[in-house]
């Protein structure tokens, strides 16, 4: 029966041709921020300018991810989608004509990472409100799961091999992921499903009405905000460094397999939910797979064991996993379609929130009281969310089946 149902999966093409796109687009993007992190450095040598790169990506991401979910729930999301691949293609072109007419320089580089921001803020409503048009309900948590391990996957290959092809140049880099950002958005493009446009006027109240939807549906806001704050509060990407060389002293080798463990562990969990996919008690299961997320962080945060400490944060991703398929799923299922780009706009400023805020709580607790106690505290404060959500939330707690 899960063969079958699998089976089923990969025979909706529409969604396969967007599965595809997702995968090439992901690891190109991937590709291409390794190598303008690293250009950037080569030219200025400066960590600042390191740290403006990301800013000047996520700002414009913050501020036009609502107007983006509004445009998902009114045109065509799979040539939303196209279009920011082939933006993304374009910045990798006039990036490979700057290495090649010699005028690579630093503003060049963060005008780049403004347009990389904007392309990011549409993208991310109109593919995560697609999805659910190219399969039906039944299929939907597969699908979803299927799409994150695949993101996974392009999270750990992408810089990896961004790394590998910079030791040729960058322009090595560029012109290989604008080859596969043209790719996904070519795939993008024959993506078809019936879509039907939000009767919604273009103001203000219609591009909000996602953050409304949400606060008024409790188990979308418990489910959302339980991923915000277990983040914000359980991450410890941003303190790997300091674990990596001062405390668990593996050097820049073993910062890499720190960095990749969680990913690793996410696509395992992945393909494991891909099989056997939740069926009964998920509010629990999603509260339990948070708490398990934030043990294993109190676990990190006190090892100091090189391989405890990567089991560790296998575990976070795998668990981090369980946490991302669910809430997706049941965001997806409780939106209508024509509020799925504005709900799946305000979930991915959640996201960007957590992640960006996360590692800011995590350097500045960190500064006041040492790394230890940064990512010790967090993982207490992650398990405490946890049981919180338990007594704020009681749908979602008692939420039995996604459907």
């Amino acid at each position: 029966m899960q063969g079958d149902s699998l089976s089923h999966l990969f025979s909706q093409r529409a969604f396969v041709r967007f599965w595809l796109a997702r995968l090439s687009g992901t690891m190109a993007n991937q590709m291409l921020m390794v190598a303008l992190a690293w250009h950037m450095y080569d030219i200025t040598s400066s960590a600042w300018d390191l740290g403006l790169v990301g800013l000047f990506q996520f700002v414009p991401a913050l501020v036009f991810t609502l107007p983006a979910g509004h445009v998902a729930d009114r045109l065509h999301r799979g040539r939303i989608f196209a279009t920011c691949m082939l933006t993304q293609a374009l910045a990798g072109a006039v990036l490979l004509a700057a290495i090649y007419g010699h005028f690579g320089t630093r503003e060049l580089i963060l005008g780049i990472s403004v347009l990389l921001g904007m392309a990011r803020a549409f993208q991310m409503p109109a593919q995560q409100a697609l999805t659910p048009q190219l399969v039906p309900p039944v299929l939907l948590q597969r699908a979803i799961t299927l799409s994150a391990s695949a993101m996974q996957a392009a999270i750990i290959c992408g810089p990896a091999l961004g790394g590998v092809l910079y030791t040729f140049g960058p322009a090595t880099v560029y012109a290989c992921s604008m080859a596969l950002l043209l790719l996904a958005g070519a795939l993008a493009l024959t993506v078809n499903y019936h879509h039907k446009t939000a009767r919604a006027a273009a103001n203000w109240s219609s591009v909000l009405a996602g953050v409304s939807f949400v606060w008024q549906r409790k188990v979308i806001l418990g489910a959302t905000t339980l991923d915000l704050f277990a983040v914000l509060l359980g991450g410890a990407t941003a303190l790997l460094p300091i674990y990596a060389r001062d405390l668990l002293q593996t050097g820049p080798v073993g910062l890499g397999l720190l960095r990749g463990a969680p990913a690793v562990g996410a696509l395992v969990m992945s393909l494991v939910l891909v099989r056997w996919p939740l069926k009964r008690k998920v509010g629990h299961k999603l509260l339990l797979a948070v708490a398990i997320f934030g043990l294993a962080t109190v676990v990190f945060g006190l090892s100091r064991s090189f391989p405890i400490s990567l089991l560790a944060l296998v575990i976070t991703g795998a668990a981090d996993s369980v946490s991302v398929v669910t809430r997706n799923t049941l965001v997806q299922l409780e939106t209508p379609d024509e509020m799925r780009g504005r709900v799946s706009a305000v979930n991915s400023i959640f996201i960007g929130a957590s992640n960006q805020l996360g590692e800011f709580e995590s350097g500045a607790v960190a500064e006041l009281w040492g790394p230890v106690m940064s990512v010790v505290s967090g993982g207490i404060g992650t398990l405490l969310i946890a049981a919180a959500w338990f007594k704020l939330f009681p749908a979602l707690a008692r939420r039995d089946h996604l459907h």
